[in-house]
Formats: structure tokens, C-alpha cells, sequence
């Protein structure tokens, strides 16, 4: 059984949703925030694994060679569709057969948390890189943003919102419905919960060392008599946690 949870019994749904440019949070806040930790120049070369309908080799700057890698074959076909890049359907949790050089740089956007095993996918990033070469890994905060163990609450003496968590530490496999707005037609797919101390070790071992972490917050904004608190929430809780770590020499 793959560790790699398919987007494939989702596809149209998850095609409409990014379309072109990204979903809302795409567009404002983890492409040009992945492209700024990135820094990628004419000449390099990017592996995007998980790549979906391939959102992030729409957004890179001229000259910088690019393959993206998903498990989806419907979403692969979408991103060749969209781009003249380089696709290819595949396991990102099993051995890769690239017929590329080493890369400069690997991405895993918003698919980390998609794996079962993580590991196996930090490993591919590893074999696939040059020694000194980039991995970003942008994911949903594991600290904040546990399907099902994480929500929103009100303390309304002291007129606040708070982050509940009920679960941190304990591994967890989530089943996620990908469009509830289906009813008994959305297609469920597999959400899995880690501490973030699992990511770290994970990265030391298959050879990375990490050089940045970032913490991304939503740019969104409240009005009505709630802005307040909802707004400070906002700003305290970030959804998105970034790792720019380097491939060891």
C-alpha cells in the first residue's frame, strides 16, 4: 500500500479549487513566500514533489529548469495542460527514477502532511539534490492545525479567542473529506498529524540541516463586532510553518 495519499479520487474538485494562480492562500501567502525563501535564480533547477496541477512551476522566474512529480495521473495531465514544464506521475514515497542531474533545489508544498511516511519522501529529496542544495517544506502548522484535535474558542470575560488543542504529541491518521459540500459523493482522502519534532529528525537523518524556519500567519481581516479578537487571532496563530533546510556535503 503507498505511504503517498492520492489526490487522484479528487482531482476535478482540487483543479477547480487552485486553478491557475492558486487557491486563496496560495496566491497571498505561500507562493510568494516560498518563492522569496527560495531565491531561485536563472540556472537553477527545481524538483517539486507533490506538485499537484503543477501551481508552482506557473509562479517561477524565467530560466530555472523545472520536474514536478504527483501520484495523481488526472492532475498531472491538468499541470501538462497548463505548462510546458516537466510531469511525470509518480510515488514521491518510493524510489524515483529521474532522468535529470542533480537539483539545485526540492520543494514539498502543502504535502508533507499528505504521508504516512515522510521520511521516504525527505529521502528522494536527498538522492535528488546536489550536496548544499535547497528543500522547502511548507506544511499546515503542525502545532496549531490538527484536523479534528484543533478549533477556535471564545473566553468572553476577557474577550478573546483562543486555539484549543486536544492532541500534540500522539501520531495521528485523519480521514478528510476533500469537498463536504458533496454529501455522500466527496471523495475522502487521508490527513496525517505529526509533532513537528518527527519533521526535524526526519530531515537529520535522510542528510538535511536546517538553515530557516518561518511561521506564516493569514492575511486575511475581520470586520463586524468581532474583528478585534479575530484579527489578534489571526496574528498570534499562524497556519503555515516553513523548513528551508540544505542537503549536507
Amino acid at each position: 500500500m503507498s505511504n503517498y495519499t492520492s489526490w487522484e479520487s479528487s482531482h476535478k474538485w482540487y483543479d477547480c479549487l487552485v486553478g491557475e494562480k492558486g487557491h486563496y492562500y496560495h496566491e497571498h501567502v505561500v507562493l510568494p513566500k516560498s518563492l522569496k525563501l527560495l531565491a531561485l535564480k536563472q540556472g537553477d533547477s527545481l524538483l517539486d514533489l507533490g506538485c499537484g496541477q503543477g501551481v508552482l512551476s506557473r509562479q517561477l522566474p524565467s530560466g530555472v529548469d523545472y520536474a514536478g512529480i504527483d501520484a495523481s495521473p488526472s492532475l498531472i495531465k491538468e499541470a501538462k495542460k497548463r505548462s510546458q514544464k516537466s510531469f511525470e506521475v509518480g510515488d514521491i514515497t518510493h524510489p524515483l527514477n529521474l532522468k535529470h542531474p542533480p537539483f539545485s533545489h526540492a520543494a514539498l508544498i502543502l504535502v508533507i502532511q499528505n504521508l504516512e511516511n515522510p521520511e521516504k519522501a525527505l529521502e528522494n529529496a536527498s538522492r535528488s539534490l546536489k550536496p548544499g542544495g535547497k528543500l522547502l517544506v511548507v506544511l499546515n502548522h503542525p502545532c496549531f492545525r490538527i484536523p479534528r484535535q484543533s478549533n477556535w474558542g471564545v473566553d468572553e470575560a476577557k474577550k478573546l479567542q483562543y486555539r484549543r488543542l486536544d492532541l500534540y504529541m500522539s501520531p495521528l491518521k485523519i480521514p478528510i473529506q476533500t469537498n463536504p459540500g458533496a454529501g455522500e459523493k466527496s471523495a475522502t482522502t487521508w490527513s496525517f498529524h505529526n509533532p513537528l519534532s518527527v519533521y526535524t529528525e526526519a530531515l537529520a537523518k535522510t542528510g538535511f540541516l536546517i538553515e530557516k524556519m518561518e511561521e506564516w500567519i493569514s492575511d486575511k481581516k475581520s470586520t463586524g463586532p468581532k474583528a478585534r479578537m479575530e484579527n489578534r487571532s489571526r496574528e498570534e496563530f499562524p497556519l503555515f510553518l516553513a523548513i528551508l533546510a540544505q542537503k549536507s556535503t
